[in-house]
């Protein structure tokens, strides 16, 4: 099979996750219920922003937020299995393309941020907001997730240790989750703020994946090829940090 080796790391990782799956859907849903109730039902109750209601608003930012945070956490993984079981070098070893390992994980990352998607469609059903699950919403998400996989994959190759992933966590993460336009929108913020927000790949998933999901809204096609060219792109700087990796 052509992706015999993705397939293997995949269902490796599948694994591991079901052994931790409670841990995971806990994380996945404590941390947007809680930005909801000081945020939606608490600053922003009965406010409206770019025309809609603050609450379907908000909920599309939790979701690219915390599918990001999962998709990114396959880096956490990483880490531990280089440094301390010392799988990935089993993965470097074994006679399959480097870019199999890439593929694997990535598509791991994509599964793990789907979690907290059905979570947060669960909560817009709790909270009674409409949000428009459509054809298009599939594609957008798809691009988010890999996206972040992939980003958290790099992150994971390029760093010494763990205390170097956590800077890496300070200074990408921790700035996307609030300046690329979850809780407010960007065209709102200061020049400064724009012009570091036009930066990070969150911004235009967040304000296409919110097009797709809100009723009422205008989508950007044009920001499909934006976040396909990121992936291009990350994927072919993946590819080529793995492919120099040394044994």
């Amino acid at each position: 099979m052509l992706l015999h080796g993705a397939r293997a790391i995949y269902l490796r990782e599948i694994l591991i996750l079901r052994r931790k799956l409670g841990k995971t859907l806990l994380a996945s849903g404590v941390s947007p219920a809680l930005f909801l109730l000081a945020f939606g039902y608490g600053v922003g109750r009965g406010a409206q922003v770019s025309g809609v209601d603050y609450l379907a608003f908000l909920l599309p930012g939790l979701l690219t937020m915390s599918s990001m945070n999962q998709s990114y956490g396959i880096s956490t993984e990483i880490n531990i299995s280089r440094f301390y079981f010392k799988v990935f070098e089993e993965y470097l070893l074994a006679p399959l393309p480097r870019w199999q390992i890439v593929v694997g994980e990535v598509c791991y990352g994509i599964t793990r941020g789907l979690i907290p998607v059905l979570i947060i469609g669960g909560y817009s059903l709790l909270c009674s907001i409409d949000l428009r699950f459509s054809i298009l919403f599939l594609p957008a998400l798809l691009l988010h997730l890999a996206i972040f996989a992939l980003l958290g994959f790099i992150a994971a190759m390029v760093v010494k240790s763990h205390s170097d992933q956590a800077t890496i966590n300070a200074f990408l993460i921790t700035p996307m989750m609030f300046l690329s336009g979850t809780f407010f929108p960007v065209d709102q913020m200061p020049l400064a703020i724009r012009v570091v927000a036009s930066i990070f790949p969150l911004t235009y998933s967040t304000q296409l994946i919110r097009t797709t999901l809100t009723p009422g809204m205008e989508i950007n096609y044009a920001l499909y090829v934006v976040l396909l060219g990121i992936l291009l792109g990350l994927f072919l700087i993946a590819k080529r940090i793995v492919s120099r990796v040394e044994i």
